[in-house]
């Protein structure tokens, strides 16, 4: 019998669920591929740290680096996390020195992938990072391997389970982003720092991934990004009123032959799919030909949903079969150019907190008409009582570049009393 002795690196709560699984299932992952898999060595910051798991004293590395040095070690599962740091020494030394790496590390992928995917090839092993996009949803498997057919033209979705809880949340109980903020942190759903899943930063990650995928590519950073932290009740109350949900959403399009990276908060209608996906939930949406659109949703986080991709990457390797990380040797992937989003036409919402006296409502829509940007629907919601009144306008679809500028011009008035929102609208 075939045997891979893996070491796994980094021993939180997803390092600790996969060394239990794959001790409590070697029987059925040596019969489904053939080859048995043995956990050799692990490492962590704090090897003294009370676990639930039973680790022998011979099976502790003392330097997490020695496993890129040990002749026994075939496979090792990269769990730090961050783009720099311990993580990317591991993994730049693990494929150097022909160990296969199987990572869960979006950062990594997203900043180094195509360095990282270059010396995998030089050497002939694997680089597997399932784990890295959207959790146990199978989604970079599919484009490897299930769509391999398919010539794709958009990949989009929820590819955050902390903003879509927190957005479905404001939303269910009448709470505010700060409410609804702490919840989620109470639960384990968001970090004790939460920037990154907030500002956008992690979806960003994970569609330079997909789209590098999608459109056989190197990885790109021209791309647009925008967070959740402005969005609050009022909007949430604002988009049920109009028919629509917010939630945040990454696109990756070819449109005329350009190529289009955006993250942003999004207006979608309520009866589409995207909108009924709540909670900690991930949902990726696929166009391509010849198999039309095709949906795929899971959990998006969590020690169990990870360790599923991770086990699916790990049983790719058991097979014995070298792959290249990205789908396409190096050599065959595209340096393709991708566009920004200000020439990109969208239907927007946009809204104006402004002292309620006469002339403001004409000054605001002179200054779309100035722009070119044509008027679809004009709410107004005076409170006579506080002398305010907030504007509520959705456009017909303009330019992207045009609707920034009535944002910029209308931040200089006098009449204004808060920043302005602008949310983009999805139209399918």
């Amino acid at each position: 019998m075939r045997k891979l002795n893996i070491a796994i690196i980094g021993l939180g709560n997803i390092g600790s669920y996969l060394f239990e699984y794959l001790n409590e299932n070697k029987q059925i992952l040596t019969e489904k591929n053939n080859c048995l898999p043995i956990v050799k060595y692990v490492s962590a910051r704090n090897p003294k740290k009370k676990r639930k798991i039973k680790i022998k004293k011979k099976q502790w590395l003392k330097n997490f680096l020695d496993a890129t040095k040990i002749d026994d070690i075939d496979l090792i599962v990269e769990l730090i996390g961050g783009a720099e740091g311990p993580a990317k020494k591991l993994v730049f030394n693990a494929l150097k020195n022909k160990k296969h790496v199987v990572t869960a590390n979006k950062a990594l992928i997203a900043k180094y992938g195509d360095q990282l995917a270059k010396i995998a090839e030089k050497n002939k092993v694997n680089l597997e990072f399932e784990a890295s996009v959207c959790g146990g949803v199978p989604i970079i498997r599919s484009l490897k391997e299930g769509l391999i057919a398919n010539k794709i033209s958009k990949i989009y979705g929820i590819f955050n389970g902390t903003s879509n809880f927190i957005l479905s949340e404001m939303d269910k109980q009448n709470k505010s982003f700060s409410e609804v903020l702490h919840d989620a942190q109470k639960l384990g759903y968001a970090e004790a720092n939460p920037s990154a899943d907030l500002n956008g930063d992690d979806v960003s990650s994970k569609l330079k991934i997909l789209s590098s995928l999608c459109f056989n590519s190197f990885l790109n950073n021209n791309i647009y990004v925008e967070g959740i932290k402005d969005i609050d009740k009022t909007d949430i109350d604002n988009a049920n009123k109009l028919g629509y949900k917010i939630k945040l959403l990454g696109f990756a399009e070819q449109v005329n032959k350009k190529i289009y990276q955006r993250v942003h908060p999004t207006l979608i209608k309520k009866n589409s799919y995207v909108a009924s996906i709540d909670g900690v939930l991930n949902a990726v949406i696929i166009d391509g030909k010849p198999v039309g659109q095709s949906i795929i949703q899971g959990e998006g986080a969590g020690a169990a949903a990870t360790t599923s991709a991770l086990i699916s990457d790990i049983s790719s390797i058991l097979r014995g079969n070298i792959k290249f990380p990205f789908s396409l040797s190096n050599k065959k992937r595209k340096k393709l150019k991708f566009h920004n989003i200000e020439d990109r036409s969208f239907s927007a919402y946009l809204r104006f907190e402004v002292i309620d006296k006469p002339g403001v409502l004409s000054n605001i829509t002179s200054v779309f008409s100035k722009n070119k940007v044509s008027i679809k629907r004009l709410v107004q919601n005076p409170n006579k009582n506080k002398n305010v009144s907030s504007v509520v306008i959705i456009t017909h679809e303009s330019k992207n570049k045009s609707l920034m500028k009535i944002i910029n011009q209308i931040i200089k008035k006098d009449y204004l009393i808060k920043k302005p929102k602008l949310i983009r609208i999805n139209q399918n």
